[in-house]
């Protein structure tokens, strides 16, 4: 019964993945407006109010339902199906022939960060021209 409440815990599900992105609470704060222990409480909640969720979401770079069906255990099947060998003689190998180029996502990675950049520059700008 645990593991049901665990799976349905909204605020850990948001901790996860703010952590899997790399983002600090402080940072996910600034993008919401709030400070860092209200997303500590969030984070601490077992359910958040769908308009917050669709900010959170937003602010993390993921769907409302991204976060509603975030499951750890999904994401280390995905891991472990993409690092699975063919060839059972290769023994501490990796063997991943990818069905996409690697430099495209690189590419792509990049412009995602650039463009959050320029979201965080503009978002900045917006709140010392409130001033």
């Amino acid at each position: 019964m645990e593991t049901m409440t665990k799976n349905n815990h909204i605020g850990r599900k948001i901790s996860r993945i703010r952590e899997l992105r790399g983002m600090k609470q402080e940072t996910l704060a600034e993008e919401l407006g709030i400070s860092q222990q209200a997303v500590s409480n969030i984070e601490n909640s077992e359910k958040v109010d769908d308009l917050k969720l669709e900010e959170i979401a937003k602010a993390l770079g993921v769907t409302k339902e991204g976060i509603e069906n975030f499951s750890e255990e999904n994401v280390l099947n995905i891991i472990s199906n993409t690092f699975t060998s063919n060839d059972s003689s290769t023994i501490n190998a990796i063997n991943v022939q990818p069905n996409f180029n690697p430099l495209d996502k690189v590419v792509e990675l990049y412009e995602r960060l650039v463009q959050a950049e320029k979201d965080k520059v503009a978002y900045l700008e917006k709140l010392l021209n409130k001033k």
